[in-house]
């Protein structure tokens, strides 16, 4: 896949916490050649440039002198609150020395501000005022120091894509500590090969990649994976490869490095359609039947309580759930009309019979096809 830096009006570009922790828990020498090749990259083609970096834990790590990732949560999150500081102040050292007259913005982030709707657009509105500005760089981190559920459960390769989607990126570039997606474990079989290009990431690719890398990262390749879906499926292409090599962000352009790139869907998701998919916090599962399945699939079908066999979670009307059949397979995500508690009472029940089930009935469809986006 062709990539042309010419045609870029907003490049995200993720730095994940193997790639910025070498022997020490941060090293920031690797850092500190990335900035400079942003700076070249800002000054010859002036598009939107944003950084989405790990390793506020690492950094923490290391101004504190810790040689092991804090095990309890509490711990996790001082060492963050710590390390947060120095990061940023290395990349704001680091884009003035090297961008003749670039700044970095902090902007720290977690999963409920993406899940309103209202501050979804706000933060999009404030990134693209610091774009309007023309000599900044916005730097994003989950905010870590603060934000439970991120810390266990969430990782940067999804808040980049998100945050990609959200603003329409003409492309995202995932760079860590391996060259791209391989065909296998290459720690493990010298046979493996990398492939060099996907158009459609299919359940085997998930299934086969790995998950956490190091004590002080958080994700995985099939991390990175599950990124390239939400960008993709909102039109944004992306790009996986090596941080370590000397001038990798040129060599992703211009494919003189390893890589691995995937195409974006032909046609990207409304900007509702990305909140309601990747944007609300997923509160349960709603388990569906293959004739379910198949009306959802096919025939562009609204969800209803006859084709529910089973539901996981606590979570309220209006709240995000996935849809998925019974073997684990999400099929869609969307916005529910009816509580767990009403829809495990209402499960299989045609909708004319929900009234007699719970003494009300304000919808006849679980979920309405146009709140469901199919994944």
């Amino acid at each position: 896949m062709k990539l042309d830096p010419k045609s870029i009006n907003t490049l995200v570009v993720k730095l994940g916490t193997n790639l910025l922790s070498g022997k020490r828990a941060f090293d920031g020498q690797v850092m500190e050649e990335l900035v400079k090749e942003m700076c070249r990259l800002k000054k010859a083609y002036d598009f939107n440039l944003l950084v989405v970096s790990s390793g506020a834990v690492g950094c923490g790590m290391n101004t504190l002198g810790l040689t092991q990732r804090p095990a309890d949560l509490p711990h996790k999150q001082a060492v963050a609150a710590v390390g947060q500081a120095s990061l940023v102040h290395a990349y704001q050292t680091l884009f003035r020395t090297y961008g003749d007259g670039l700044c970095a913005a902090q902007v720290l982030l977690s999963l409920g501000d993406l899940d309103d709707r209202q501050s979804y657009l706000n933060v999009r509105n404030t990134l693209h005022t610091l774009f309007e500005m023309r000599t900044v760089i916005p730097i994003l981190n989950e905010n870590d120091s603060t934000a439970v559920e991120e810390l266990r459960f969430s990782d940067n390769d999804t808040l980049a894509a998100k945050i990609a989607a959200k603003l329409n990126a003409s492309l995202l570039i995932i760079l860590t500590d391996v060259d791209g997606l391989y065909d296998g474990n290459p720690q493990q079989d010298k046979n493996a090969r990398l492939i060099d290009h996907v158009e459609v990431i299919t359940p085997a690719m998930l299934d086969q990649a790995g998950g956490a890398g190091t004590a002080t990262g958080t994700g995985g390749m099939r991390t990175k994976l599950e990124a390239a879906k939400i960008a993709c499926a909102a039109g944004v292409p992306v790009a996986i490869a090596n941080g370590h090599y000397p001038n990798v962000l040129h060599g992703v352009f211009d494919g003189s490095v390893p890589r691995t790139t995937f195409a974006p869907a032909r046609t990207a998701l409304s900007h509702r359609k990305r909140w309601i998919a990747f944007g609300r916090a997923i509160q349960g599962t709603v388990y569906v039947d293959e004739g379910a399945r198949n009306a959802l699939i096919h025939h562009g079908k609204s969800l209803l309580a006859a084709g529910i066999v089973d539901v996981d979670g606590d979570f309220d009307g209006g709240d995000a759930v996935e849809i998925a059949t019974p073997d684990g397979e999400v099929i869609a995500r969307g916005l529910v009309n009816y509580s767990s508690r009403d829809l495990a009472r209402i499960k299989g029940c045609k909708s004319s019979e929900i009234d007699a089930v719970l003494g009300y009935k304000d919808f006849d469809e679980a979920i309405h096809r146009d709140n469901m986006v199919l994944l």
